[in-house]
């Protein structure tokens, strides 16, 4: 059942990407991040009754876990904005090696032959996404020196913010796995949605950031995101409660939704050369499959 869990807020995961996007065209980061949260957390409010009772020390725990995933969000949703969603949705799968790292020195699990060469698998695709084919019209000879160089600049330095984003998650997830051998799934939800909160109100008031309520009401995607957030984020923490689950293979499984990113930058937002990125996309859901079995 955890396996099937996963796999629906992998999923789930690639849609929201989605949405993220579409939300970015009408409103800033900020002003989504913060408006989205807040909503999510007003969702899971009726379940308040369930997430009392924790010990002391877990409050500050879940707390930093808020705070890992609040600077991973500002930094994902700078990258997103900037990105092709499809080059995101690949990019994003570095995680797992991050997570895989986590979870053989801090958990200890055991990686098996299929494991390994399905972790093997995701690395190929994703060194296959840097060696991608460049089309006669994007050729080096094609373009001037001076644009090849500020893109080649720009671009470093956003891949750059997407790997610590994938970094920070990769340790927020290692927590989730931690915490909820402890506290249930209810009190995590709740409290660490709480917390998260009042780090976007907080970050808002200190940058003086403009914010729309009326702008963001009206915009649907922070709707559909928040609803996909909640529902993604229970299956994930009862997948973590249960003891056969591992983060290795729970990594591996969530990057599932980087085909949901990949076809929709081809379908959705009309991305060029998509084509090499799904086949890259595709040798790392074999890889996932191999590691489930």
């Amino acid at each position: 059942m955890w396996i099937w869990l996963v796999l629906l807020y992998g999923l789930l995961k690639g849609c929201r990407e989605v949405c993220k996007k579409k939300a970015l065209q009408t409103s800033p980061s900020i002003e989504v991040l913060l408006i989205y949260t807040c909503v999510s957390f007003l969702l899971v409010v009726p379940d308040a009754g369930n997430a009392m009772g924790m010990e002391a020390k877990f409050y500050f725990f879940v707390a930093l876990k808020s705070l890992i995933i609040f600077l991973a969000w500002i930094l994902s949703f700078s990258a997103i904005k900037h990105l092709p969603l499809s080059m995101y949705g690949v990019l994003d799968l570095s995680r797992v090696l991050f997570a895989t790292l986590l979870g053989l020195t801090v958990l200890g699990e055991h990686m098996g032959t299929l494991h390994i060469i399905g972790l093997s698998l995701v690395c190929a695709g994703l060194l296959m996404l840097k060696f991608k084919p460049m089309s006669p019209a994007h050729s080096p000879n094609s373009v001037p020196k001076e644009i090849i160089k500020k893109e080649r600049k720009y671009s470093a330095g956003i891949v750059i913010i997407a790997l610590i984003s994938c970094m920070l998650n990769s340790l927020s997830g290692l927590m989730d796995k931690i915490l909820t051998r402890y506290i249930t799934s209810s009190q995590l939800q709740f409290w660490y949605m709480l917390f998260l909160c009042l780090f976007y109100i907080l970050y808002a008031l200190a940058v003086r950031e403009n914010i729309s309520i009326k702008r963001a009401v009206r915009n649907k995607w922070i709707w559909l995101l928040a609803v996909m957030f909640v529902i993604a984020d229970r299956a994930l923490f009862i997948a973590n409660a249960d003891p056969a689950s591992k983060v290795t293979v729970m990594t591996l499984i969530k990057q599932a939704g980087a085909i949901v990113t990949i076809l929709a930058g081809k379908f959705i937002f009309k991305e060029k050369n998509v084509g090499h990125k799904l086949i890259c996309a595709g040798v790392i859901i074999v890889g996932i499959m191999l590691s489930v079995f």
